[in-house]
């Protein structure tokens, strides 16, 4: 497996990140995920991309650091998703493990994410990866 960051500008954001992405935000467009990815350029979001060995986009994680007061420095993740033809296959393991490595040498204390209720799947994967609940996400619409 290849794990590389894909950077705006990269034809590979649309032709292979963008189809997985979609499957776990099937609301996103690509304008949607160009300008996501062009504003975020300096301080986040950015996507990292798992590749199998015949060059398949298996997996991506979009994900960004973090400065605030309650955890001081932390690798938080927006997106976590593994090709539903590809997994139970290591990718998501392969993707944190990346991730966790960048967070330390970016001098960061935690890594985090948030994960939607209905995803019970999910959360016994990041119990496996001994992530642990700690809080709960609150959320207001605005439109």
């Amino acid at each position: 497996m290849k794990i590389i960051d894909v950077e705006p500008s990269d034809p590979r954001l649309l032709s292979d990140v963008f189809p997985v992405l979609r499957e776990l935000r099937p609301h996103l467009t690509e304008d949607q995920l160009r300008e996501i990815a062009a504003h975020g350029q300096a301080h986040g979001p950015r996507f990292t991309a798992a590749y199998t060995d015949d060059g398949r986009c298996a997996g991506v994680a979009g994900w960004r650091v973090v400065v605030n007061t309650s955890s001081l420095k932390k690798l938080y993740v927006d997106d976590l998703v593994t090709s539903a033809s590809a997994r139970s296959g290591g990718v998501g393991h392969a993707l944190l493990a990346y991730l966790e490595q960048y967070a330390r040498e970016a001098g960061c204390h935690e890594l985090d994410l948030d994960s939607g209720t209905q995803r019970t799947d999910a959360h016994r994967f990041y119990l496996r990866e001994r992530m642990a609940i700690k809080a709960f996400h609150f959320s207001k619409p605005l439109t």
